[in-house]
């Protein structure tokens, strides 16, 4: 039941910070409503050229963003918090929990995974209006399937975590990633190479259900396994690395310095 209030107050503390800056908040979803307003206007342009530069039209650049900004969360947000922890001097009072700093990490991911769901969902909603394109929610099916396909990325995120933890300040690394996860989502997974890469095969689940209205048993049953697969290998490495720095950092005396 102790585990259940940690997790309540890490959840809480994230519900509390939109909150208190309603300036911040609004301003993150209309900088990435400026983002797609920028490239749906280029798929527009392009598409009067009869050039679909993102396979499958607007309704693969909707669903497409929809992922990358969910995958910004997932990378960014655990390392952004380990970096304002050490700032703060409380890292290593993190530590101490009774409950160990993995559980605490975890909180802060399926935290991060459940808010990211307010500004996704607004962002959807704005661009479904742009575009007049309205996709179909079936949450039973999106949300395992959003947890599946973004947990490679979580994974990329422990790593980025571990690597704040040994070098303090890793902000320019995350514009290099945010940009490298674009050709994932539209790379064709169809090729066995593709599918094994984050984000490729998932998105393209995904589509199928905003766009076709597929549930998990209309699925392909060797799609699903190969997400399953691909989600537990990248998110175990991502925790294995982050343990070895995790190990360099407390050697090195890190945990309580900035």
């Amino acid at each position: 039941m102790r585990r259940v209030h940690v997790f309540f107050a890490i959840l809480s503390r994230f519900l509390i910070e939109i909150k208190r800056y309603p300036f911040n908040t609004l301003s993150s979803i209309v900088t990435l409503y400026l983002v797609f307003l920028l490239l749906f206007a280029g798929a527009r342009y392009a598409q009067g050229f009869g050039i679909n530069v993102f396979g499958e039209g607007l309704e693969a650049l909707v669903v497409g963003f929809l992922v990358w900004t969910f995958a910004l969360a997932a990378y960014s947000d655990l390392s952004w918090e380990i970096m304002r922890e050490a700032q703060q001097g409380t890292l290593e009072q993190l530590y101490m929990c009774p409950f160990g700093f993995p559980f605490v990490s975890l909180c802060w991911v399926v935290s991060s995974f459940l808010v990211s769901f307010l500004f996704s969902g607004a962002l959807l909603g704005l661009m479904m209006l742009t575009t007049g394109k309205f996709l179909r929610l079936p949450l039973g099916t999106l949300i395992p399937l959003l947890f599946l396909t973004l947990a490679p990325i979580y994974g990329v995120g422990f790593v980025m975590a571990g690597l704040a933890l040994v070098f303090k300040r890793i902000q320019a690394f995350f514009q290099i990633l945010q940009f490298a996860f674009v050709p994932l989502l539209f790379l064709p997974a169809e090729a066995g190479w593709a599918k094994a890469l984050p984000l490729t095969l998932g998105s393209r689940l995904i589509r199928e259900a905003m766009t076709e209205g597929k549930t998990l048993l209309a699925l392909s049953a060797s799609d699903l396994l190969v997400l399953l697969g691909t989600a537990a290998f990248y998110f175990g490495l991502g925790i294995m690395v982050f343990k070895l720095c995790e190990r360099v950092a407390k050697d090195r005396g890190l945990l309580a310095h900035y």
